[in-house]
């Protein structure tokens, strides 16, 4: 049982580091929206970091509500059917962080390694990084090969010294 759950959250940790881009959803006026954000990994795997431009309305939503999801998924094709494609969901709050912060500075950092031609965005006054921060997810891998994930647990499996 327990190396089915190590195995899971490989293929868990793979989903996520090996896509680049997430479905961001907000409340926006109080009903669903969603948008198409790239992402990356703060060390440790315990948070998402985004960079995403004030003129953007998921920007407005997430600092009128911190409530978001981000959705995860593996990409079509390969003879694999639709409803078969592995695919996570991450529920948390984002928050923006200080321009000058040390938490911006790690933000950066993590983005930029990820995305190194994002780096003149990185110093347009309307862009700003958002850290997410999951509360919990939920990791289907397949038909019928659904699972919870705890905050701890999905940190745990991000990590950078995790990852196999």
């Amino acid at each position: 049982m327990a190396e089915d759950r190590s195995s899971t959250l490989s293929a868990l940790a793979r989903l996520v580091h090996g896509r680049t881009v997430a479905a961001l959803g907000t409340l926006h006026a109080g009903e669903p929206f969603v948008s198409m954000v790239p992402y990356a990994v703060l060390p440790g795997g315990g948070a998402f970091v985004i960079h995403v431009s004030r003129l953007a309305a998921h920007t407005k939503d997430m600092l009128e509500d911190s409530r978001v999801s981000l959705l995860i998924m593996q990409p079509e094709g390969g003879g694999v059917a639709a409803q078969a494609l592995a695919r996570v969901t991450i529920v948390g709050g984002a928050q923006e962080t200080g321009k000058d912060s040390e938490e911006a500075y790690a933000c950066r950092e993590a983005y930029l390694a990820r995305f190194p031609e994002a780096a003149p965005l990185t110093d347009f006054a309307d862009f700003s990084f958002f850290v997410i921060r999951p509360a919990r997810a939920r990791f289907v891998a397949g038909f019928a090969q659904a699972t919870s994930v705890t905050a701890e647990t999905l940190a745990k499996a991000l990590a950078d010294d995790a990852v196999k």
